[in-house]
């Protein structure tokens, strides 16, 4: 029960870094509109924004992912029985789980080399590259945490959680999410 709480927390905590990059952006973009109208520049401006963008990209895959709201091609296991879905559904968990897992790593020695060499931006204001760049291996940190906690549940017999979510949105006639 603590251990599941923690979970939501980090899921919850992670989406809502993704939404503080997002506002990030738009107060960006309102700054240069104003700063635009005085004729001054907004040094870094694009190459912040860039940094946002990628914040908001990964530290919103866990959270949208145990909502079941990324994309699924569902035509194939929808129409397997239970035991085949059960089986396809922990192959498929195990096989993102190890491709996350590859992407956290190789971003992580990134940044890590990113830190070791002092890597700078190259754009109008010096940023440590390493900084925005941490972004990626914690934003896929979390979703592989998120993977393997379906991995478990699923494991334990359970329905994974993106797929009680697209059933409860579904009996609710909203169908947004669907492809």
């Amino acid at each position: 029960m603590v251990l599941r709480r923690a979970l939501d927390a980090l899921y919850w905590f992670s989406a809502a870094i993704a939404a503080a990059c997002l506002f990030g952006i738009f107060a960006i973009m309102m700054i240069q509109v104003a700063l635009r109208g005085l004729n001054q520049p907004f040094p870094g401006a694009d190459d912040l924004t860039a940094y946002l963008c990628v914040g908001s990209a990964f530290f919103a895959l866990a959270y949208t992912f145990r909502r079941g709201e990324l994309i699924r091609v569902g035509l194939f296991i929808d129409r397997l029985g239970p035991a085949m879905r059960r089986a396809f559904e922990i192959f498929s968990l195990g096989l993102a789980a190890t491709l996350v897992g590859y992407l956290v790593y190789w971003t992580g020695n990134d940044v890590a080399f990113s830190f070791e060499i002092e890597d700078m931006a190259q754009g109008s204001v010096p940023f440590l590259l390493w900084i925005p760049k941490l972004a990626m291996p914690v934003g896929a940190g979390v979703l592989l945490i998120a993977i393997l906690d379906e991995l478990v549940t699923v494991l334990r017999g359970f329905k994974p959680n993106y797929v009680v979510a697209a059933e409860d949105r579904a009996a609710r006639g909203d169908f947004s999410a669907e492809v």
